[in-house]
């Protein structure tokens, strides 16, 4: 039985201060069981792993740090959350993010959903990325589980965007993958919400069929995510907006994977 699959999905971006931008656009996600990644991707000619393909999963895409050659991603995973207090492997991992397309990725964003052998939710990695290619990895533990989904509002310490401080919060809302995607991310600063990104998506089976459309309905999408990220900063920047460059607030980068 496949038991990856596809979200068609859009996301949309509403900063309300200190001016106001707006944009949206529609991608497709990947969302893959990380147990039964080889056996899924077997089935699907289109896709390879760790080899260059149309699209291709590569395990040092994601968890990238410097104990992690050679190792799965699941593998990584383990080891970060039992460095995290999560020491019984969680049974079953789902992981949703984009795959490289002709052997280009950037993930803005990946997302794990970890469940224990009762299919009960143990915990939610969200695994941030920056177009410097350093990562950041936060940790939403089962406390925070509630609803439906995982909550949790914690401070960034990471530069993800030059017109954002890297002390702002994210408040993050993730609901429990199923036939619909449902993810929120705001950004809060003095305890004032400035900033919400939504990504929503309906559930699609993977097939070689729907990869092949997919690939021609949203060409070169990874891209296309890297161009829009590029544009938009253009826009903000001809409004104005405060810039904060990289360098200006080392203290503030903390825990931060392949770090540049």
């Amino acid at each position: 039985m496949m038991r990856a699959f596809l979200y068609r999905a859009r996301v949309m971006h509403h900063r309300m201060a200190p001016k106001r931008h707006r944009f949206h656009y529609n991608v497709f996600l990947f969302c893959i069981n990380l147990d039964s990644l080889d056996a899924d991707l077997k089935k699907i000619k289109f896709i390879s792993r760790n080899r260059f393909g149309l699209f291709s999963f590569y395990d040092r895409d994601h968890l990238e740090i410097a104990e992690s050659s050679g190792k799965s991603v699941r593998e990584n995973l383990n080891r970060y959350l039992a460095g995290n207090g999560i020491t019984t492997p969680p049974a079953r991992v789902e992981l949703i993010t984009n795959l490289r397309v002709l052997g280009y990725v950037f993930n803005p964003v990946s997302f794990y959903f970890c469940y224990d052998d009762k299919n009960k939710p143990v915990c939610a990695v969200v695994e941030v990325m920056n177009t410097y290619r350093e990562m950041k990895v936060y940790l939403l533990g089962g406390d925070s589980f509630r609803n439906g989904g995982f909550h949790l509002r914690t401070k960034k310490y990471f530069y993800v965007s030059p017109f954002i401080a890297s002390d702002a919060e994210f408040d993050f809302q993730l609901m429990l993958p199923s036939d619909a995607l449902n993810i929120r991310i705001d950004d809060f600063k003095d305890d004032q919400r400035f900033f919400i990104s939504t990504l929503t998506g309906a559930k699609k089976d993977l097939t070689d069929a729907r990869l092949i459309g997919y690939f021609f309905r949203f060409p070169f999408i990874t891209i296309q995510v890297i161009t829009l990220i590029h544009w938009n900063a253009l826009l903000l920047w001809m409004k104005k907006v405060r810039h904060y460059p990289k360098a200006g607030s080392p203290e503030l980068q903390r825990d931060i994977l392949n770090k540049k």
